[in-house]
């Protein structure tokens, strides 16, 4: 597949003369404009966006959405959407946008109504999710499920174990969930030292059933359990009787079956997906099994139709109302006219504390690369190091870098008017004091404050520079009424199609993972070494070759 050179369009070029000259006052343009908030604000879903505290004008918007049109965004948008082969180096359609459209729909795909599968799918997984939480499923004792261990890693993981903490009042009393995905034995260990094997269910996320972290995962609680079910004289050393608690005990997310069913996983206990569902991109697909389990089946469903309701906006929408379309350009306007290098996202909302997180992976994972997608070199920056915490935490770690610093960093905020938790401090509404802190912040980012509003504050001169604010520092702020299951899923699919916007427009695959690759081969090679191949250790580098002796010296058990 074809990809265009942005930076040899005349928009780019119109975009780099435009920045040479481009004199950002938020304070002034606020002042002449009394309608600019109301201007640049968009509703769509459950979401209140303001952009209006961002280093845009409409000679500024009018360019980006010129290159949006000539490196042809809305052509692969239109070709994304309707299943063609734009994962160029793996010749994959990419659909996950069809995970989550609605039963009944037809997306017919190389032959097949890729929905009616999904929903075959879908089902599958809500009348597993069912018998959970109703207590039908019973291990092999005959005890209802009381905690769901998710085995798996990257976005077999962080996509479950986010949405899982961000939809936690929703969570069906008695349930719990835990999540392993780190090789480290540290996160096996601590993660099944309290539990009780008569009333855990594991789910192995694995695609091929391959991926080293998570089968070795695998191995190591399957070890766990069937070691703690002989301690309990539950079961003996008899293959049958494992094999029978595995089957009761251990389903699988993954479309290899026969592997699925040499780790002693009943296939008829394995939720499938496709080729064409990026591990960051499944949260919405058998990969949130963990997730169906714990809100349960109808909660599900409302995930999913927040994110389809953006799904929708993307698809339709007018260019300049189009929320993904014109927040994916701002970052391109940071990245590669202003110099950005970073991207905050600052939820203030606890619930949200791995949001954050699973942005990282899905920005810099799509679009961390330096080949376009015809293969040729990338030679113009792409992709942002996406990265944040939960206000108010952040506001006492990192913020001061944000306000008075020599980078400057794009923030989005993330706020919702409806507490979970209306608890007081006294006269005080706890959430509103909370808020208060996500308001101010964006306005003094926007504003900052001037050496003579220092000044009048009484400040001594040699202190005034210290605590001058440039102001200028660009924004979003996102809220919604509350954080419910569609609009977790509007946030979501929000950030797909930014990412999305960002990668088409810098030419990008942004739906292959190749520089992943390297390191897990390489660890699968130097693994002899590790254990005293002294024929492997020869061949290491000087300083791989001395960091397995120091180790080799220092290992005691």
């Amino acid at each position: 597949m074809s990809a265009i050179d942005p930076t040899t369009t005349p928009a780019w070029a119109q975009l780099d003369e435009h920045a040479e000259v481009f004199n950002p006052d938020l304070r002034a343009w606020f002042q002449d404009d009394p309608q600019r908030a109301q201007k640049w604000t968009l509703n769509v879903a459950d979401l209140h966006v303001d952009l209006s505290k961002n280093l845009i004008d409409d000679a500024t918007l009018e360019q980006l959405l010129a290159l949006a049109d000539q490196t042809e965004v809305f052509a692969l948008r239109d070709a994304m959407l309707r299943g063609d082969r734009i994962n160029v180096t793996e010749n994959r359609s990419v659909l996950h946008t069809a995970l989550r459209r609605a039963a009944g729909e037809e997306l017919i795909v190389d032959g097949r109504n890729v929905v009616a599968d999904v929903r075959e799918v879908l089902e599958r997984v809500y009348s597993f999710a069912n018998r959970v939480r109703s207590g039908e499923w019973v291990g092999v004792t005959g005890k209802p499920v009381k905690t769901v261990v998710n085995v798996g890693i990257g976005g077999s993981d962080l996509g479950p174990v986010m949405a899982y903490e961000a939809l936690k009042p929703y969570v069906q009393e008695g349930l719990e969930c835990r999540f392993i995905s780190n090789i480290d034995p540290t996160d096996v260990g601590e993660t099944t030292k309290d539990l009780d094997p008569e009333t855990t269910l594991v789910i192995v996320a694995s695609k091929t059933f391959t991926t080293l972290e998570t089968i070795t995962n695998a191995h190591a609680v399957r070890d766990w359990f069937l070691g703690s079910l002989r301690a309990k004289g539950i079961i003996n050393n008899d293959p049958e009787q494992e094999k029978d608690a595995i089957s009761k005990h251990f389903v699988a997310v993954s479309t290899a079956l026969d592997k699925v069913a040499e780790f002693g996983i009943d296939p008829a206990n394995a939720f499938g997906f496709w080729s064409w569902v990026g591990g960051r991109y499944s949260v919405d697909s058998a990969i949130g099994t963990s997730l169906a389990i714990a809100i349960g089946p109808e909660h599900f469903e409302e995930f999913l139709g927040g994110m389809r309701a953006i799904d929708q906006h993307f698809a339709s929408a007018a260019p300049k109302e189009n929320l993904p379309l014109i927040m994916g350009l701002l970052n391109v306007w940071y990245s590669n006219f202003l110099g950005a290098d970073t991207h905050a996202v600052l939820p203030y909302s606890q619930y949200l504390h791995r949001f954050p997180a699973y942005l990282q992976q899905l920005t810099m994972e799509s679009n961390g690369k330096s080949v376009r997608r015809d293969g040729s070199p990338v030679f113009y920056d792409t992709g942002e190091v996406f990265w944040g915490e939960p206000g108010t935490n952040g506001q006492h770690a990192f913020y001061q870098l944000i306000h008075q610093g020599t980078r400057m960093v794009p923030a989005d905020f993330i706020a919702f008017a409806r507490p979970t938790w209306p608890i007081r401090d006294g006269e005080a509404d706890m959430h509103e004091l909370f808020l208060s802190n996500f308001f101010a912040q964006t306005k003094a980012l926007a504003f900052g404050k001037t050496a003579d509003e220092v000044r009048a504050e009484g400040t001594a001169e040699e202190l005034v520079s210290a605590r001058v604010f440039t102001g200028n520092r660009p924004t979003t702020s996102i809220m919604a009424p509350a954080l419910t299951p569609a609009v977790l899923g509007q946030l979501i699919a929000l950030y797909e199609h930014i990412t999305f916007v960002e990668g088409a427009v810098w030419g990008l695959d942004s739906f292959d993972q190749w520089g992943v690759e390297l390191g897990k081969v390489l660890a699968k090679q130097i693994l002899p070494a590790i254990e005293g191949d002294q024929s492997v250790l020869a061949q290491q580098d000087s300083s791989t070759r001395a960091l397995i002796e120091f180790y080799r010296a220092n290992r005691t058990k």
